[in-house]
């Protein structure tokens, strides 16, 4: 019997990285899965892959731009006409920009809070109340060990990922009467495509090495699964100790 066993999870962002390593684990311990993203190639190949995996309907594949409320609309209606319920909503998308603050741009800005907070917000917005119908569930947001400190250069991401965090405890507050929790996740480096190409050193990790999508997804698992269900309004920080790190010579 697996961990989750009969859920569903609406994930965004969940064709590739911690989203599709979150869409593979939650189908080995029993969940469905609609896969919501931009990426219309990779998120069907992932859903036919986990399908023929699993050998059981568990995942569809569903186009999601996480700013359109209609899009939100048209996933959370193909989640309860494919799986009949919505047990939980992994708000993972997101996007990064930077630059130096005399010269960031007001569009580059925008774009940050539109994806990364916005997106979220109209997420729990459409889900609320199939979450709320199914009797109780789980809102996991995916902020960052940014949204927990600030850095040069990054400031729209920063300020999106510090409101997510805000407004994950908020959403926990009013939804805790209605049984559904409300919780962020908070990464650090974790090795994708993309931040491989950074140099090793630019985020200093005390245990050494990058995380991998797969261990993000474990936290994921947890906060899917019953397993939670007393945890709400708060942070779970996966950075292999980078937040807390002091710089010391002894």
């Amino acid at each position: 019997m697996g961990r989750v066993d009969g859920k569903v999870v609406l994930i965004t962002g969940g064709a590739r990285n911690i989203g599709g390593a979150s869409a593979r684990l939650l189908v080995e311990e029993g969940a469905h899965v609609v896969i919501g993203d931009l990426l219309d190639e990779e998120g069907t190949a992932l859903a036919d892959e986990l399908c023929r995996a699993s050998g059981r309907d568990a995942a569809r594949y569903v186009h999601l731009d996480v700013t359109s409320e209609e899009d939100w609309a048209a996933a959370v209606e193909l989640t309860l006409a494919a799986y009949g319920r919505l047990d939980v909503l992994f708000n993972n998308a997101g996007i990064f920009n930077g630059g130096q603050l005399q010269r960031y741009r007001r569009e580059q800005w925008q774009e940050m809070l539109d994806v990364n907070l916005t997106g979220a917000f109209l997420g729990m917005k459409a889900a609320a109340d199939a979450l709320i119908a199914t009797g109780g569930g789980s809102i996991i947001n995916t902020s960052s060990i940014e949204g927990l400190r600030g850095t040069p250069w990054a400031h729209g991401y920063v300020a999106s990922k510090w409101g997510l965090r805000g407004l994950t405890k908020s959403a926990a507050m009013e939804l805790a009467p209605h049984g559904v929790r409300v919780n962020s996740l908070h990464p650090g480096r974790i090795s994708t495509p993309a931040t491989d190409q950074m140099p090793e050193d630019l985020i200093p990790i005390p245990l050494g090495r990058p995380g991998q999508p797969a261990e993000v997804a474990a936290m994921v698992l947890f906060l899917a699964s019953d397993e939670s269900s007393f945890t709400t309004g708060s942070e779970f920080v996966i950075d292999g100790g980078t937040v807390m790190h002091i710089p010391t010579r002894i």
